[in-house]
């Protein structure tokens, strides 16, 4: 199966907040943000410049942005893409929308990740 995909560069943060913090206005701002709450933490991706620099966060993500919207009954879009990344040590962290799945890949295995996804015939759009 080969996706078309696209990059918001960032760079990202990835953070974690106790469950019961309030959502802070810095984590609502920016091209790209997700926010979950479990009952065991408060997990937030947006712009790392918005992120206070003492948050609990994982730094320098860039994301991919699969090229939705997909039928809740396809089945393996997310698998296509992180099959060859795990196959090349390329961890990730995945997010699902609505719409699509977004990819976030620390900056450190940026490269190799991209390479990766093209060996395995995805498409970079601009």
């Amino acid at each position: 199966m080969n996706i078309r995909f696209s990059i918001l560069r960032g760079p990202f943060a990835i953070c974690r907040l106790d469950t019961t913090a309030s959502i802070p206005d810095w984590a609502k701002d920016g091209s790209f943000s997700t926010i979950t709450r479990t009952k065991n933490e408060l997990s937030i991706i947006c712009e790392q410049a918005s992120v206070p620099p003492d948050t609990k966060a994982a730094w320098d993500f860039s994301c991919i942005q699969l090229e939705g919207p997909f039928d809740f009954s396809a089945i393996g879009i997310l698998e296509s893409f992180l099959a060859p990344l795990a196959k090349a040590a390329v961890p990730v962290f995945t997010v699902s929308t609505y719409d699509t799945d977004w990819i976030l890949i620390q900056a450190k295995h940026w490269e190799k990740g991209l390479s990766v996804l093209a060996s395995a015939g995805h498409e970079l759009v601009a």
